[in-house]
């Protein structure tokens, strides 16, 4: 892994010049593990990778979190690891490496805390957003990280296995919701990042999460899950279970649901656009009267974080390339009736489309 990251650090140098910024300041999140593979607390002290576009790069980190970043993979890499005392301040000390900086690339998810202090120390320098480089290099996997994605699209997978046990006629959404917690964790993630269980009319919200509604026969229940493995990559997958039987008009509602989500998955290939991807799903949810029901793109990216480039939504003309990894989760949603979504994660590869998430795409009636 060692040369992943020093081969990553090496491009974003470089992207750095092309975009002409003179520095790149990574602080604790998806993009600091990206480059250095550390995962670093985010704290009031201050860690923050320095990587100019000219000139070798250097972790600043907190004088008691040196030991953590030295076991980290950034330890292994060619990275000097300066540590601060509690009586320095280490947003100085890094705009003193920088005397010459006319721009810096800040994290897109800095805290803002922190980009404010940044600006009062480097006044002459420019800030731009550091995601206009790195989310070019972030968006196309290697192999390395598909076989990431696979395996933690198998982990949810696993989980919604497990899923019809738990609906059961007036068991609560949080009692669920519990129950699909602990086996996000126990079936290969180390994080928790959403769990949905959106019974009957809650199915109406698309991001619902839980509540005290209890489950009753008759229910449609959108269950969106989603966690973060050791690896440090995202799962995410969507199914919708009826309790005892359907609700009246659903299971047809529900079948040109299935058949809109599979063609948005069958149309991704290279060289088509993002747009077309949603175009796609959202024309058969038109034709049938549900176009007003589907309020939200067709899908996200996903990589390190759950949501990121690429966006398959309207308006986004980007043309689709191999190690692109994206959810497809066309939904439809009648308020104060019922909702449903189907979301599978998928690869773009060099000749069409992989799926990574292997659970059965039609109704599932669960005996409540």
């Amino acid at each position: 892994m060692t040369t992943v990251f020093s081969n990553r650090l090496a491009q974003a140098r470089a992207a750095t010049a092309a975009a002409g910024i003179d520095a790149l300041l990574i602080t604790p999140g998806s993009d600091l593990r990206y480059l250095t593979g550390y995962a670093a607390l985010p704290l009031e002290r201050l860690t923050c990778l320095v990587l100019p576009a000219e000139g070798p790069p250097c972790l600043v980190v907190p004088a008691l979190e040196k030991p953590a970043a030295e076991a980290s993979a950034a330890g292994e890499l060619a990275l000097e690891i300066l540590p601060w005392q509690e009586s320095e301040d280490p947003v100085r000390m890094v705009a003193a490496m920088l005397p010459a900086a006319r721009s810096v690339g800040l994290d897109d998810h800095m805290w803002a805390e922190k980009v404010l202090r940044f600006r009062a120390a480097m006044p002459d320098a420019e800030q731009r957003l550091a995601g206009a480089v790195l989310s070019e290099l972030r968006i196309r996997k290697d192999e390395a990280e598909i076989n990431a994605l696979r395996e933690a699209a198998g982990a949810i997978d696993r989980v919604h296995a497990r899923v019809p046990d738990w609906l059961k006629v007036g068991r609560t959404e949080a009692e669920v919701g519990r129950d699909i917690a602990d086996a996000i964790i126990a079936e290969g993630h180390v994080r928790i990042d959403f769990v949905i269980v959106a019974s009957g009319p809650n199915g109406a919200s698309p991001h619902h999460e839980t509540s005290g509604r209890r489950i009753e026969a008759g229910d449609a229940v959108v269950v969106d899950i989603g966690g973060t493995t050791a690896a440090g990559y995202c799962s995410d997958e969507t199914r919708t279970y009826v309790v005892g039987h359907s609700p009246a008009g659903f299971a047809a509602e529900y079948e040109i649901l299935r058949r809109a989500q599979q063609a948005a998955v069958a149309h991704v290939r290279p060289g088509v656009t993002a747009e077309s991807v949603d175009a796609a799903a959202r024309s058969i949810l038109a034709e049938a009267g549900l176009g007003e029901y589907f309020i939200h793109r067709t899908g996200h990216g996903i990589g390190m974080e759950s949501h990121e480039e690429p966006y398959i939504a309207d308006g986004n003309a980007r043309s689709l390339e191999p190690g692109m990894a994206f959810s497809i989760e066309p939904g439809f949603y009648r308020p104060g009736v019922y909702g449903a979504r189907i979301e599978d994660i998928v690869i773009v590869t060099d000749d069409g489309v992989e799926s990574l998430n292997k659970r059965p795409r039609e109704l599932v009636v669960v005996d409540g």
